[in-house]
């Protein structure tokens, strides 16, 4: 039955104003009737005790004849619903606009009756919430001769009658009050719990059609923070869903175009081979050097494959170790200057003599450098330059390589270190698989380091790798 949030908070919400609402009814009801009615008339009373009383002082020898009573009572004008007595010093009836009172003697112990006796007016009532119509409201005035002697009392008591009749038609209202309040108040609620669990409902459903594979529209990101931050959540979950199933499709776009173009060129030398070629030792060299040529590019996929794994699976996994990077760095570089050079380009390198010992993985780092020289030779067109910079920066190390390639395009610079990302300056055919950049970022970051690009479209590019250094040398010396 209150299963759904949507009825829990209504049910809550309904039984808080069920108990609260009518709690407040009665407690209003108590607080009008004998805070605020009973006293008024009590007072009103006491106001017509103390007329009568000021009459009867000014005929005060006339005092004990009925006839003088009546006509008090008729010059007055009270509210018939009043009932007047007039009593002497001692508390006896003499005169009651009520007959039955004549048989019965008002006790001269009663609160009333001795306040009178000391010259004190006073008002009485007898309430109870739950028992309106024994509800009396009775007041005792003396009456005080030219000595202020009392001679007499007046007794006035508002018939229970009459308040029972205006303490019930103030009771329905108040009650009416209180269902218009809670039927406000139900459909105010059902109107909040269904604005909270919609949403509540749009989010599950899209998590649901996520988990299906079905497509999802955005959700609206509105109404309170914590509804705005489940939109919110759910829509970074679908864009990077969206983006992790963009660059599967493109491994495997670029697994199937990377796998095709060296297995094309095994299988056809093998047929060659097949055929006769290896008769002939020049075209066998040649055959063999592009099967391995073509093997060693399938090495490199594969160590890039495994990379990405490494990197799915968890941190890298680095042998870290002190390393001499004035002896490290020039047998890096040196296969690279021979492949730029056998390129038409102009290598130049400006290493420090002063390089530092530095924690790193060399083979590692080996990987960085080779992939941004990489793509440094593979983009410069012949007749083009490659500079390679490496020195200290206070307690950096920094290493810069600048080539006069095509360059990256300024809304491209932001991605060329994202996985897949391969860029449209300047090629008609994509090569790679676009992990290269990636690789070196994430290395240089595994070690503390940084790794930044400049560039401009057409001007070249400058990649540049800074690790600290943190005070190795003096170790390693």
């Amino acid at each position: 039955m209150f299963r759904t949030i949507q009825r829990r908070m209504t049910f809550g919400q309904l039984l808080i104003l069920l108990i609260v609402m009518p709690l407040m009814g009665i407690l209003l009801i108590f607080g009008i009737e004998s805070r605020f009615l009973i006293p008024k008339f009590a007072n009103n009373l006491l106001g017509d005790a103390r007329l009568l009383s000021e009459i009867s002082s000014a005929e005060f020898e006339l005092w004990g004849n009925p006839i003088l009573f009546e006509n008090l009572i008729s010059r007055v004008q009270l509210d018939p619903s009043i009932k007047v007595m007039f009593l002497d010093p001692t508390g006896r009836p003499l005169f009651s606009t009520d007959r039955a009172d004549y048989s019965n003697s008002i006790s001269v112990n009663s609160q009333g009756v001795i306040n009178a006796q000391n010259g004190h007016e006073i008002a009485l009532t007898s309430y109870s919430i739950l028992r309106v119509k024994e509800t009396l409201v009775d007041v005792y005035e003396p009456v005080l001769d030219s000595s202020n002697a009392v001679i007499g009392i007046v007794r006035l008591t508002y018939r229970v009658e009459s308040l029972y009749q205006i303490f019930d038609e103030l009771r329905w209202q108040i009650v009416l009050i209180v269902l218009l309040g809670l039927a406000i108040s139900a459909l105010i609620s059902a109107w909040l719990s269904i604005r909270i669990s919609r949403p509540i409902t749009k989010v599950t459903r899209a998590i649901y059609d996520l988990a299906v594979g079905r497509s999802h529209v955005p959700l609206e990101e509105k109404g309170p923070e914590e509804l705005q931050s489940q939109a919110q959540a759910v829509n970074f979950l679908v864009a990077e869903l969206d983006t992790l199933e963009k660059s599967r499709r493109q491994l495997l776009a670029n697994l199937v175009h990377e796998l095709g173009r060296p297995l094309g060129s095994i299988r056809s030398a093998i047929h060659a081979l097949e055929t006769g070629a290896d008769k002939d030792p020049a075209l066998y060299k040649d055959l063999t050097n592009g099967m391995d040529a073509e093997t060693l590019r399938l090495q490199h996929l594969l160590d890039d494959l495994s990379h990405l794994y490494d990197q799915s699976v968890g941190a890298l996994e680095l042998n870290i170790h002190l390393v001499d990077v004035q002896q490290w760095l020039p047998g890096v570089l040196r296969s690279w200057q021979i492949l730029a050079q056998e390129k038409g380009l102009t290598w130049s390198e400006t290493i420090d003599r002063s390089l530092p010992f530095i924690k790193m993985d060399p083979d590692r780092m080996a990987q960085v450098v080779g992939n941004l020289l990489s793509n440094a030779v593979k983009y410069t067109k012949p007749g083009g330059s490659i500079k390679v910079l490496a020195e200290v920066e206070g307690e950096t190390f920094h290493l810069s390589i600048e080539d006069t390639g095509v360059g990256i395009q300024p809304d491209e610079i932001k991605k060329v270190f994202l996985p897949f990302f391969r860029g449209e300056q300047g090629r008609r055919i994509k090569q790679g698989m676009g992990l290269g950049l990636s690789i070196a970022k994430d290395l240089t970051e595994a070690h503390s380091g940084t790794l930044d690009v400049t560039s401009h479209p057409g001007g070249g590019s400058i990649f540049e790798v800074r690790l600290p250094i943190k005070d190795e040398k003096a170790q390693g010396d």
